[in-house]
This record gives C-alpha cells, structure tokens and sequence, in this order.
C-alpha cells in the first residue's frame, strides 16, 4: 500500500510537466509513471521511485495527489541526501521520504482554494497546506497545480519535503 501512494507521488511529478494534455488513440491519459518518465525534468524522482520499487504502484489505478518535486528541488538538498536514499540499505527510509509527497484520492486545487489544512499522506504523517496566498506544502511551493493523469493528479512543487 506504501508502495502503492509512493509511485504516484513520484509519477505525479512527472505527469505535471510532461504529460498534461496527452492522450492515446482511445482518449485515455497517460498513467503517472509513464508521463514522469517521458517528462525529462523528473529523472531524480524516477529514479527514487524505481529504486523504492513503486513503479507498479504508480501504475495501478489509484487516484492519487502527487506532489512532485523537480531535479532542481533535489538538487537543493544536502549534499549526499539523494545519493543516500537511494542505497539499498535506506530503502524504507527512501519510501517514507517519497509517500511523505502523496495523498489518496484526487485532490484538485479547485478543492482546497482559501484553505489552510493538514492532511494525511500515505506515509502516515499529516502534511500542512496552505492554499489562502498561492499553494504551499509544507512550505514549499505548487509551481504548476492540477496536471490530470489517468490514475490521480500531479502538484509540482520546488523542494522536497520531509517528514518529521
């Protein structure tokens, strides 16, 4: 089930960028893994989301909110975080990290515009969002909102958050 929140978190990410508006021959979006993968802006997030082994997760039928945080967001961090997380040996820590970025079920900014909330997030934790002056989580901020996939929506956000 962890597994399961994880992947459409790093999906999400992924989907918001590349895959908004793409659709197949049948009018059927594109899952969250397959639009991050496709996205180019989400290779960190991939990575950990394959690494966690949340790829079928993220491919299964969801829904979920995503908060997805770029390379840049990554790339902000500590230097040796994500090299770090992504060993063998962290893997649980990995996926707490990554289900921390993800809510079940599909929520739109339309739904929480003028609220102030925490919620919880698939890692079991609650996270703060603010949506009464733009959209932040957890003090990060939602740069592109309500990127629609067949399997949940993607939030992208400038950092990465992380759970207490």
């Amino acid at each position: 089930m962890i597994r399961r929140y994880f992947l459409g978190l790093a999906g999400g990410a992924a989907l918001a960028v590349a895959g908004a508006g793409q659709s197949f021959a049948d009018g059927h979006s594109l899952d969250i893994v397959d639009t991050a993968a496709g996205a180019g802006t989400f290779g960190t997030l991939i990575a950990a989301v394959e690494a966690a082994d949340l790829v079928d997760t993220l491919k299964s039928d969801g829904p979920f909110t995503v908060f997805a945080p770029t390379d840049e967001a990554f790339a902000a961090l500590p230097e040796g975080t994500v090299e770090g997380l992504l060993k063998p040996e962290n893997k649980d820590q990995l996926i707490a990290v990554l289900t921390y970025h993800v809510l079940p079920g599909k929520v739109m900014s339309g739904d929480i515009a003028g609220k102030a909330l925490s919620v919880a997030t698939v890692q079991g934790s609650e996270v703060s969002v603010d949506a009464t002056d733009g959209v932040k989580i957890d003090g990060a901020n939602v740069v592109t909102a309500d990127i629609e996939a067949s399997n949940g929506v993607i939030h992208v956000i400038d950092a990465v958050i992380l759970p207490n």
